[in-house]
């Protein structure tokens, strides 16, 4: 269930301070937590990061939280302070990581842009993630990860034709902007091998979308399309989408020319599989409906469990659409340690997924549980040559917690 950290660790004796709240931010420093890095956050005295609150609480906090913030220490302190504005540049002085995503400005009013802070500390990389990035003529405008999104071309493709764009479902955009933003640390960590400086690394989160974006702006630069929303299929690779079965719905991919002819053959018609216009998938694209429905007439009769066993074995990509439930309980789900356990405080067990990507000789490890608002905030300041005294009297300032 726990692991103690070995020398193996791919990030171990890296030292990252957080000073992100819920999603982008910290996701970014979980991840990095996940292998190693040491991550100390901050979070304001009295709340705490938000996402303490979000979603499902377990005795007062959210379950969430013991996946956004494991591994990590807590040191509650008030920003907005002076002397808690010196604690920072104390940190950042020793530390190799940054990690921040407030609105552009906010950092640079406390006293804590890059140009203080790599002053103190060359090597230092900040990561700045922000809904517009540090520039432009959109970066003083409140940035929320559904609003990149749409801005990033995301939204305008999901869901079906004629009707109102919907979510993905979950906070896609945050996440795409966090792990770009991971990526750029760990190239920076490796120019730094080179250089001994650090950088900063600015990250918008619509940016981080549009990133994602595939085939959609150069199509349209050279013909002009503008792609609409196509419901489950694929627009322009056929086919794949999903399809209705007698007791729920089956996804499949059968765009691969001869995956394609497996598919034909395995639903009873040869004589798809076998037309010369159908070989290719410019072909298939253009009879793409034809071939849905062809498809969903197979399905129809059968379960979905008949259908993918057919399907697999015919060697034909599909799968059915999981719920959580279907997640929790599936053998390669656990084979592959994604089903990992947690335990609580209250000797209650929790299941959180596992760690990724996975590495053969250093892997992620959960180390410790999320800590309880300002945990380690004696802990750290004490390293930094703070006395329990000093402490004390911050404390009482509303300074730390």
């Amino acid at each position: 269930m726990y692991q103690t950290e070995s020398p193996m660790s791919a990030l171990s004796g890296l030292k990252v301070i957080e000073l992100g709240q819920l999603i982008a931010g910290p996701f970014a420093a979980k991840t990095l937590s996940d292998f190693g890095a040491e991550v100390i956050k901050i979070e304001p005295p009295g709340s705490g990061d938000p996402l303490r609150q979000w979603r499902l609480l377990k005795d007062g906090t959210s379950v969430w939280w013991q996946v956004q913030s494991r591994n990590k220490r807590s040191l509650a302190l008030d920003l907005k302070q002076a002397e808690a504005q010196d604690i920072v540049r104390k940190l950042a002085a020793e530390a190799d990581v940054l990690i921040e995503n407030f609105r552009p400005g906010a950092m640079e009013s406390w006293g804590l842009g890059p140009e203080v802070l790599q002053e103190l500390n060359p090597g230092l990389i900040m990561l700045r993630i922000s809904g517009y990035g540090q520039t432009g003529p959109y970066k003083d405008k409140p940035g929320f990860g559904v609003v990149a999104e749409a801005m990033g071309g995301m939204r305008h493709l999901s869901g079906e034709p004629g009707r109102l764009p919907v979510r993905v479902g979950i906070s896609i955009g945050d996440t795409l902007a966090s792990l770009h933003g991971v990526i750029g640390i760990l190239m920076a960590l490796h120019e730094k091998q080179k250089s001994g400086l650090g950088q900063v690394i600015d990250v918008a989160l619509y940016e981080a979308v549009f990133n994602c974006m595939e085939s959609l702006l150069p199509e349209f630069s050279e013909f002009g399309a503008v792609r609409g929303p196509a419901g489950s299929a694929l627009p322009g690779i056929a086919p794949t989408n999903a399809y209705l079965c007698k007791d729920g719905c089956a996804l499949i991919a059968g765009n691969g020319d001869s995956i394609f002819k497996r598919l034909m053959a395995t639903i009873g018609r040869e004589d798809l599989g076998q037309d010369s216009e159908l070989t290719t998938n410019t072909g298939r694209v253009k009879r793409v409906e034809e071939l849905d429905l062809a498809i969903g007439q197979w399905t129809a009769q059968l379960t979905v469990e008949e259908v993918l066993t057919a399907l697999d074995a015919a060697a034909v990509p599909a799968g059915r659409i999981y719920t959580i439930q279907d997640i929790a309980n599936d053998p390669h789900y656990l084979a592959r340690g994604m089903l990992a356990e947690v335990e609580m405080s209250d000797g209650s067990r929790l299941k959180v997924p596992g760690m990724v990507p996975k590495l053969s000789r250093t892997p992620g490890l959960h180390r410790r549980n999320a800590p309880n608002l300002g945990q380690d905030t004696n802990a750290v300041l004490a390293e930094l040559g703070i006395t329990p005294e000093q402490i004390q009297a911050m404390r009482q300032k509303g300074i730390v917690a």
